[in-house]
């Protein structure tokens, strides 16, 4: 059931003489603006105190923001009592099939999300062979890949039609399969120059930088010289670095040195994803944490993280085993499993108390790992059951189970893991580097999606910061929640004209209700929409309507600064000869 909502004693109107000067673009005063948002508390996404006053929208961008418009509109809306906001930015999304199902991304239009980053792995450069194997390995959703390149995909996705925006990074792994496949080898002199063309020809059709996933095969099997010379790569394209890390648990530290590392030899910002501190003997790390990251942006390295605000994380059953088995790619993986021997030494390896590698499966318990989503359909009612509880049915170790359900559904088989401290969930929360991201696809609780169950941060990440992180806790005040939701991951991404509301920059706006605005997704019951975020425009076009999608193709792709389709220059010859965002 929905927590009843209180009351904010500091969400209060300020007196007129505190106003701030109102701002308007060059419009002709007789000409009305196509949409008035009149009388809300408008928080500019700056980190100060709101106003009450008036925000018009004219085509694409932000018209006028102030007390009182100077005149009237197309469509004027009220928004007495509610909260005016630019639109939240999910720094690290993965809808990248889902909106190709359904562009409306409804569970994250619902929350206030204009703009999804995509991020780890990406949707292009392909090769024919990562193709086939991709449509092979399509579980609930499926879908033509008629695309090759990163560019193409963002195109694909603009011409479908798509509510929210879309921005992406291109993945160093992605790259890594494109010119080496899924092995365990390390690149020539050569194979790693043409590894930094596909990363230099994506920064140039739009990618915002390279990211990583190095929990991952066969991404864990780069090393750092290589995540380097990508990282260099994209930084003198103007595009950061960004880390799912190595280790978020018995490493973490070692992993966070790794990644100031890399943004100190490329010259480019890191960005830690979803940063946490996983498993439980690790939790006394986070003022380790926090003091290593404090030091390396001290130190003039510029570092920022983005986290969701649960205690479970949720991938793969691949997190659970050794990287020697997943070598070669799914069905390679699938045929170790099947010989007796490698088995044994997989759960062996699975056992090992202190292992190498980052086991996810110890570090949960077979009680903390719940079962999500299966392709094969005999499978399905297994979903919502915990690992324990399988195990417990078929009478066999849950590592015996874990080899069981991957080699049965033919797929990694999607589990959430139970590894964080609430604690230090709100610890992070606060840090004034961290935005907020869902790690999750975009889906809606009907059709396709209801297949499998998801993560509830797919539906519930962005409603509960403010719900539970600003309402309830008060870890945070609502103008520091909306700065950290929009500006600072624009600010990040170096776009200069999203994530805040003033005159010029897109109307990227969001209306909703402080009061009420709450997430509602569980574990249990995940296919839950979040409430309170009555309208929500994107790019000045109306994307929710009271609560409702409107199915308006509002949504573009957002580019990287070195895109060349727009007339850009494209990459230059160093990281140096560009500006940084935080």
């Amino acid at each position: 059931m929905p927590r009843p909502s209180s009351v904010w004693p500091w969400f209060v109107l300020v007196c007129a003489a505190a106003l701030p000067a109102a701002t308007a673009a060059a419009t002709d005063a007789t000409v009305p603006y196509d949409v008035l948002i009149a009388g809300g508390t408008v928080y500019d996404g700056g980190g100060g105190e709101p106003f009450v006053g008036d925000v018009a929208i004219q085509g694409d961008r932000i018209a006028y923001l102030g007390p009182h418009a100077p005149h009237g509109a197309r469509e004027r809306v009220d928004a007495h009592g509610r909260a005016v906001a630019p639109g939240l930015i999910n720094m690290l999304a993965h809808p990248e099939e889902s909106l190709l199902v359904d562009g409306r991304a409804l569970s994250d239009l619902r929350q206030g999300v204009t703009l999804e980053v995509i991020g780890e792995d990406s949707m292009g450069p392909l090769t024919p062979q990562m193709k086939e194997r991709a449509l092979r390995r399509q579980r609930d959703l499926h879908y033509a890949i008629d695309w090759t390149t990163l560019g193409e995909y963002l195109q694909r996705l603009e011409q479908r039609g798509i509510a929210p925006n879309v921005a992406s990074f291109v993945g160093a792994g992605t790259v890594r399969i494109n010119v080496l496949g899924e092995r365990d080898v390390q690149p020539t002199p050569a194979q790693l120059e043409q590894m930094r063309r596909l990363v230099h020809e994506a920064m140039e059709q739009g990618a915002m930088g390279v990211t990583t996933a190095l929990i991952y095969s066969p991404n864990q099997y780069a090393r750092t010289p290589e995540l380097i010379a990508l990282a260099t790569e994209s930084a003198r394209c103007g595009g950061i670095y960004s880390a799912h890390m190595r280790s978020e648990g018995d490493r973490l530290l070692e992993a966070v040195q790794e990644t100031v590392d890399i943004a100190r030899a490329s010259g480019a910002p890191a960005e830690i994803y979803h940063l946490k501190v996983a498993g439980r003997r690790n939790w006394d790390k986070i003022d380790a944490l926090i003091a290593a990251i404090d030091q390396a942006r001290a130190a003039g390295t510029r570092i920022t993280a983005d986290m969701y605000v649960y205690t479970a994380g949720a991938t793969g059953l691949d997190a659970a085993m050794p990287p020697w088995v997943l070598d070669g790619g799914l069905e390679a993986w699938i045929e170790r499993l099947r010989d007796p021997g490698q088995r044994a030494r997989v759960i062996a390896d699975m056992r090992d108390p202190k292992p190498n590698w980052e086991n996810l499966f110890a570090a949960a318990g077979p009680g903390g790992t719940l079962l999500l989503g299966f392709k094969n359909p005999q499978l399905k009612p297994l979903t919502g059951k915990t690992l324990a509880e399988v195990a417990r049915m078929r009478g066999v170790p849950p590592e015996d189970a874990v080899v069981d359900l991957v080699i049965e559904d033919g797929s990694r088989v999607e589990v959430a893991y139970f590894l964080m401290s609430e604690d230090n969930v709100r610890r992070e929360v606060a840090l004034p580097w961290v935005s907020f991201d869902s790690d999750e696809q975009a889906p809606a609780p009907e059709g396709v999606f209801l297949k499998a169950n998801s993560h509830p941060r797919a539906y519930g990440n962005f409603a509960r910061v403010l719900a539970k992180y600003v309402r309830e806790d008060k870890v945070l005040t609502l103008p520091q929640a909306i700065h950290k939701l929009a500006a600072l991951p624009a600010a990040t991404l170096s776009l200069a004209d999203r994530g805040q509301l003033k005159s010029g920059y897109f109307a990227d706006v969001v209306l909703f209700d402080p009061a009420t605005v709450q997430d509602h997704a569980t574990y249990e019951r995940p296919h839950q929409l979040a409430t309170g975020v009555d309208d929500v425009w994107v790019n000045g076009v109306r994307a929710l309507r009271h609560g409702e999608a409107t199915g308006a193709a509002s949504g573009r792709a957002v580019r990287g600064r070195s895109w060349t389709g727009a007339g850009g220059k494209g990459c230059r010859a160093s990281a140096a000869e560009w500006t940084w965002g935080p």
